[in-house]
């Protein structure tokens, strides 16, 4: 039996789209649907409720979830309520009849710089170790011993990881590109 009340949908954003996903969890709250959760590889819950115009923002701050009461508050402080903790990032909503013009938790774009770099140094640094300390010596190892399907396997995510690579590159550069403008 289906709740008319709730929905969940199947989205996927990549980790330099933190902004798209706040823009997509803010339309859902305009279209009246209150967001509740995230779960799995992008299931999204959301509530029924009266449309609202409300300002969702993503932070990805391993040292704040490290010390989750005092950050927490800090932002309750300043009149956003915390919704969850995932893959390191921690998502926050505010209506906007309740702020004081654009607010954002990031006042400056030196912040939004730092989210960035903190979000390089959790996700992408850990995809180099593993890429570069397995994946690469696996790739020749197994082209030596000539195992096509292994082979395959490992060219495929050799692929897949530089793809992410470059894709997590370019974003950063046109982030930084935007933030000279």
């Amino acid at each position: 039996m289906e709740d008319k009340n709730m929905k969940t949908e199947f989205r996927y954003f990549t980790v330099p789209e933190w902004e798209r996903e706040q823009r997509y969890l803010q339309e859902q709250h305009k279209n009246g649907w209150k967001f509740i959760k995230v779960t799995g590889l992008g299931r999204y819950h959301f509530e029924k409720c009266e449309p609202e115009d409300v300002v969702y923002q993503l932070d990805y701050n391993q040292e704040g979830i490290a010390h989750k009461e005092e950050y927490i508050q800090m932002f309750r402080d300043c009149g956003w309520e915390y919704l969850q903790d995932f893959f390191g990032y921690s998502y926050f909503r505010k209506p906007v009849a309740k702020m004081n013009g654009e607010e954002e938790i990031f006042c400056d774009d030196a912040s939004r710089t730092e989210m960035m770099k903190r979000v390089f140094r959790g996700r992408i640094i850990p995809l180099l170790i593993i890429f570069f300390l397995i994946i690469l010596p696996q790739l020749f190892l197994q082209r030596g011993l000539g195992n096509r399907v292994v082979v395959g396997m490992y060219i495929a995510l050799f692929v897949l990881y530089l793809g992410m690579f470059a894709y997590f590159g370019y974003r950063f550069w046109e982030y930084q590109k935007n933030l000279k403008k």
